[in-house]
């Protein structure tokens, strides 16, 4: 799927053909693929690894065009089940066109990525810029769904609830390692800056960007602690719970088998004492009864 958008009165536009600056292959075909690597000339291997979500981050100077593979986390559908995936994406700068490869058909230029354009190279940071507040509001929806999580926990302790928070933590060490890598790339488009042309707001706008990267690089981190700490604190609470149980089952059982052990005995097919007793019932039910007692009084003065 193939978008084409031009730069017009400081605004990305989207054209439905002719002539364009900027170009955005969503999940490209055999055909893109053949058309980017063979007349524009772009790496193979650096085509794969915009398409691939394990692929670090990296800026890359090729004879006729830079080549910037950044990180960005993927639109979250509930058939994922609480895991949050992370995607690359591919901008290949040529002088005078930008092309874009992403492996998922999203809507990368949306809001503030349109506006107040001056550049491509200013097309290329606000798209950076655009995955740092992804990952901020990404962020921001697992510490809802966590809190959510655990108070389903501490209502019953189900697997189910169990694996979520395990897919959370999960997602939150991809987050950490992305965000980082984005860190890394933003460093080295700073100290590239005059080879890459940045003007001065560029630059500055690439400083505030480093400072946000950090900001989120930071909370994530935060969030992976914490929600590492509260499962292994869900793990001795559940273990804890589990032994709290079986003292219980166990309390209940021994407190059954003490007056069964006593009716047992007066009920075999044998002359036994009482048999004659006219009360002979009452009395059998009193030891059982006194039995319980024995037992529960001995329990607690034992502390068990």
């Amino acid at each position: 799927m193939r978008k084409t958008y031009n730069i017009v009165e400081r605004r990305l536009t989207e054209v439905p053909d002719g002539p364009c600056a900027v170009t955005i292959f969503a999940i490209p075909d055999e055909t893109e693929r053949r058309y980017l690597i063979d007349e524009l000339k772009v790496d193979e291997h650096t085509f794969a690894s915009a398409l691939d979500p394990d692929e670090l981050s990296r800026l890359e100077f090729e004879p006729d065009h830079v080549a910037i593979i950044f990180k960005r986390p993927r639109n979250y559908s509930g058939a994922d089940q609480f895991m949050f995936k992370v995607s690359s994406a591919g901008a290949f700068l040529f002088k005078d066109r930008l092309k874009i490869v992403i492996p998922e058909d999203a809507n990368l230029l949306d809001g503030a990525a349109l506006v107040r354009v001056t550049s491509l190279t200013d097309v290329v940071l606000k798209l950076v810029a655009r995955s740092i507040i992804h990952f901020r509001e990404h962020l921001k929806g697992i510490s809802l769904v966590s809190d959510e999580l655990q108070k389903e926990i501490n209502k019953a302790m189900e697997n189910k609830h169990l694996i979520n928070m395990f897919a959370l933590q999960k997602s939150l060490v991809y987050y950490v390692n992305a965000i980082n890598s984005n860190g890394a790339l933003l460093e080295k488009l700073k100290n590239n800056a005059g080879k890459l042309g940045l003007g001065t707001d560029e630059v500055e706008f690439l400083d505030d960007l480093m400072i946000e990267n950090n900001q989120c690089y930071k909370q994530a981190d935060i969030y992976s602690n914490i929600l590492a700490s509260l499962m292994d604190a869900r793990a001795s609470i559940v273990s804890n719970n589990l032994n709290v149980l079986m003292k219980t089952l166990n309390i209940i059982t021994i407190a059954i088998m003490v007056p069964t052990f006593v009716v047992s005995a007066f009920s075999m097919n044998v002359k036994i004492p009482l048999s004659w007793h006219p009360h002979a019932f009452w009395i059998i039910m009193g030891l059982a009864l006194l039995s319980v007692l024995s037992f529960l009084t001995y329990w607690r003065k034992r502390k068990w």
